[in-house]
């Protein structure tokens, strides 16, 4: 067990990478525009900011980040969306209304490959193009990717989730986002939460194809089931029944994200079932208020805001005649970072606890 100066220094360490306490946020509206408090007229660097939608209270919190931080680096902001998840054309749109406004550059969160050659012409039009959250396939597509490693996030819950069985038999659901799409936030936190269970993955990029029974690293374990819960409370819920289906000895629940821990935690409790262990990522306000109160044992924590800020700093000093930023070692994308949030040590996993966490939180 890590001790209080070691936690401490963790602390200060998320604190330090987040860099986003005490904001004062104001609401963020599809297609607005905020000139910010800095660099005004021809010294102002224009700067796009297009997520999947403007409900998702990670893509809330991604756009109050930037505009809260457009002034400090003399950055007139426009921010832009798709309806809801699936909205390739308003993607399209809004990359398109960038390049004829002039913009210096674009952060996307890339709704699918639908979105690929609009990125494309827009980079061949000059405008620097950094994707957050979702890296792109390929991901070459954009000049980089500023996003947690997913694959981190999933192992430190796996980790977790290993440590508090006690080498008891695993019985495990996994509740994905989607079984029709191929995306590499679901695979990464998936597979990462196997790997870190210490389970055998076949293809690291392919979700339920690994063996459905075998040894993780306290003992034995079973896959009961891969089902899609859309990354929602509602379909959680349907997934976490479906699931329960099939067995009643489920102990261990993997989540995409926290609405759906949430809807798993309700079809489990409407089963009688009260102690399973369930894991998660994101990292929200609600989500950590959610550990906090037992519904998620543990869940690994993004910073939206962090992304958002820094890649908005980052076009605007290129467009000043600054480098360019460059990939994290190791990875093809710059890491964003991510930290372990629960109110039950393991021993080797480093963690924060829900104090901690909620004072660095999103959403």
């Amino acid at each position: 067990m890590h001790s209080h100066v070691s936690s401490t220094r963790t602390m200060r360490r998320v604190l330090a990478s987040a860099g986003i306490v005490g904001l004062a946020l104001g609401a963020a509206a599809c297609g607005s525009s905020d000139g910010g408090s800095g660099d005004s007229g021809s010294d102002s660097i224009g700067v796009a900011l297009i997520t999947k939608d403007s409900t998702n209270p990670f893509f809330v919190a991604m756009q109050k980040g930037a505009k809260a931080d457009a002034g400090k680096n003399g950055v007139k902001l426009t921010i832009g969306s798709g309806e809801k998840e699936g909205d390739d054309a308003g993607q399209i749109k809004a990359i398109e209304d960038a390049v004829a406004r002039g913009d210096k550059g674009i952060l996307i969160t890339p709704m699918s490959t639908g979105v690929n050659s609009a990125i494309k012409k827009a980079r061949d039009a000059g405008l620097y193009v950094i994707a957050l959250d979702t890296p792109p396939d390929p991901a070459d597509t954009v000049d980089i990717t500023f996003a947690t490693d997913n694959r981190q996030a999933g192992k430190l819950i796996g980790q977790w989730a290993a440590a508090q069985l006690g080498g008891k038999p695993a019985t495990i659901a996994l509740l994905d986002l989607f079984n029709d799409k191929i995306v590499s936030v679901d695979y990464d936190r998936d597979q990462g939460f196997l790997e870190g269970m210490g389970i055998d993955v076949a293809d690291g990029k392919k979700n339920g194809d690994e063996a459905k029974s075998g040894k993780y690293s306290g003992g034995d374990y079973t896959i009961v089931c891969n089902e899609a819960s859309l990354g929602n409370e509602t379909d959680g819920v349907k997934a976490m029944e479906n699931c329960l289906g099939r067995s009643k000895d489920i102990n261990v629940v993997y989540t995409i994200n926290e609405p759906a821990a949430v809807g798993a935690k309700k079809a489990l409790a409407d089963a009688g079932i009260t102690d399973a262990i369930i894991v998660s990522v994101d990292g929200g306000c609600a989500g950590v208020k959610s550990v906090k109160e037992g519904v998620i044992g543990a869940t690994s924590q993004q910073y939206p805001l962090k992304m958002a800020t820094l890649g908005m700093e980052a076009i605007a000093k290129i467009a000043r005649g600054g480098e360019k930023p460059t990939t994290t070692e190791g990875l093809d994308f710059f890491n964003t970072g991510v930290a372990l949030v629960t109110d039950k040590k393991a021993d080797g996993v480093e963690s924060i606890d829900t104090t901690e966490a909620t004072k660095i939180c999103w959403g």
